[in-house]
């Protein structure tokens, strides 16, 4: 939310490997974090001893941790910490952003250090740019869009710090080209076309795949964003591509060779840009996106006087204010609302992508809370989803957060479920739990507002209940049918603009 990395304190053993998909999620998703566990005294740790432990709840998380973190250190000494403590927020936010990890044992922690060792405040560094001298920011958009009749820019992940999004919508504003977004950027630009990837607006995907010059901001380009069919994605046209990453540039899915690539961060090749402005470009681009737009808007087909899930979507990101802040978990409901919440509607929008791990955003909620203590937080989740963190409703309650609950209830596991009816005849295996009455659930965690939206005619009810009290918490459940799954969905092996069902 802010940009500042967030910490994290647990105890050794299995405080600590709990923090694993926490950290995963961090590193895959470029959120900057500084990961403090606790260790065993010195005296109790194995070292070099063939034991599998020697203290009580002994556990090498630096070396779990390291694969999933820009650094990781075990420190033994007083002296090491402010010097590492220095290191990890500087690394936590140098070039591409992620988290880091500290573990210090007990009696380190218990320490006191009379004469800390001094340290030398530094900014952390901006990447360089990797092209000649001869060629320039500007240089390269005129050659990338200069004749080009159907330019679009894609808008990733890279972008959607707060340090980075309004230079960039700044940017975009001059621009003037379509914009698509992936999931990590649903809310940074102003106004989209859409956001495109395996579950995307077809109308988006379509225009990824057959626009002629694309400016790539940030995102890494992976399989679904390009769909299975790499070469097919690439024919017809010129890519440029900018990330702070370079091992994404030069190792990634798409081969280097495919793109004129830019290793930088995205503001510094903004500013190196000298304020280049493209003409809109050809008229006919743009209504051939805005006609598929309007042809394809509804895609999901639900039963008679049930909830649509993406109309519900739309409804509760036009009831909220421009400065609430939406954050998705995991599972249907994300690609619905991710398909549905307007970008200029809908003005922060956090979710988990690389890890992509259920549960994640009633914690999250809690930490968007903290950070943005006067803006309402709206949490939608799953049935499935809101138990595998259930807990944080207590500390909801207890430290009265005002974060509105949004639980779409369609029975189980629906995205999975989908899977197993389209490759495994209909075999639905652990994807029809039953869930617990929520109802209850608000009531035993002390959640002041509970509402239920069983129909069409119920949504608006439904949301003005849990918004009965807007400084307090709330929980609508909406109910979904469980027949209804997520449409459009990228086919299997096929192109980015192959998706199920298919349309002309």
């Amino acid at each position: 939310i802010t940009g500042v990395p967030g910490v994290a304190f647990a105890t050794s053993g299995p405080g600590a490997t709990n923090l694993l998909t926490a950290i995963g999620s961090c590193y895959f998703d470029s959120t900057p974090a500084v990961f403090i566990t606790g260790q065993v005294p010195t005296a109790e740790l194995k070292s070099v001893r063939g034991v599998r432990q020697l203290g009580f709840q002994e556990t090498d998380i630096a070396s779990m941790a390291r694969p999933v973190t820009k650094a990781a250190w075990a420190v033994t000494s007083p002296r090491e910490v402010p010097g590492v403590l220095f290191s990890a927020f500087y690394r936590a936010l140098d070039g591409r952003p992620g988290p880091v990890l500290i573990d210090i044992p007990l009696d380190v922690s218990r320490a006191t250090l009379d004469d800390a060792p001094h340290i030398r405040r530094v900014t952390p560094a901006q990447s360089m740019f990797t092209w000649g001298r001869e060629q320039t920011a500007s240089g390269l958009l005129h050659d990338l869009f200069d004749g080009a009749k159907r330019p679009l820019v894609l808008i990733g992940g890279g972008c959607a710090s707060p340090r980075v999004r309004p230079v960039v919508r700044q940017f975009l504003h001059g621009l003037d080209v379509p914009v698509v977004t992936s999931l990590m950027a649903l809310d940074v630009p102003v106004k989209s076309v859409g956001f495109i990837g395996s579950y995307g607006n077809r109308w988006a995907n379509w225009a990824l795949q057959n626009c002629d010059a694309l400016l790539v901001l940030g995102s890494r380009l992976d399989v679904r964003q390009t769909g299975a069919d790499v070469g097919a994605f690439l024919s017809g046209k010129k890519i440029l591509r900018v990330d702070v990453d370079e091992a994404e540039l030069v190792d990634g899915r798409l081969p280097a060779r495919a793109a004129q690539n830019v290793c930088c961060t995205v503001p510094a090749f903004i500013a190196a840009s000298a304020g280049h402005v493209y003409d809109t470009g050809p008229v006919e681009w743009r209504e051939q996106i805005a006609e598929r737009r309007e042809r394809w808007w509804h895609e999901l087909a639900v039963p008679a006087n049930t909830i649509h899930p993406n109309s519900f979507i739309r409804a509760l990101g036009l009831f909220n204010s421009a400065s609430d802040i939406f954050v998705l978990d995991v599972g249907a409901h994300q690609m619905w609302a991710a398909q549905s919440l307007r970008a200029d509607t809908a003005f922060r929008v956090i979710t988990s992508g690389g890890m992509g791990s259920m549960g994640w955003a009633l914690p999250a909620a809690v930490g968007a809370a903290f950070a943005a203590p006067k803006q309402t937080i709206v949490v939608i989740t799953g049935d499935g989803g809101l138990q595998v963190n259930i807990q944080e409703l207590q500390t909801i309650a207890e430290h009265g957060l005002p974060i509105k609950i949004v639980v779409l209830n369609n029975g189980g596991h629906a995205m999975v479920r989908q899977f197993q009816d389209q490759y495994f005849e209909h075999r639905h295996t652990a994807t029809r739990p039953r869930a617990p009455l929520f109802r209850e659930i608000a009531l035993a965690y002390g959640l002041a507002d509970y509402g239920v939206a069983a129909t069409p005619a119920h949504v608006w009810s439904g949301l003005g209940k849990m918004w009965r009290i807007p400084q307090e918490a709330g929980l609508l459940e909406v109910l979904i049918d469980p027949g209804v799954g997520i449409a459009p969905k990228m086919a299997f092996g096929k192109r980015l603009d192959e998706m199920d069902p298919p349309r002309e």
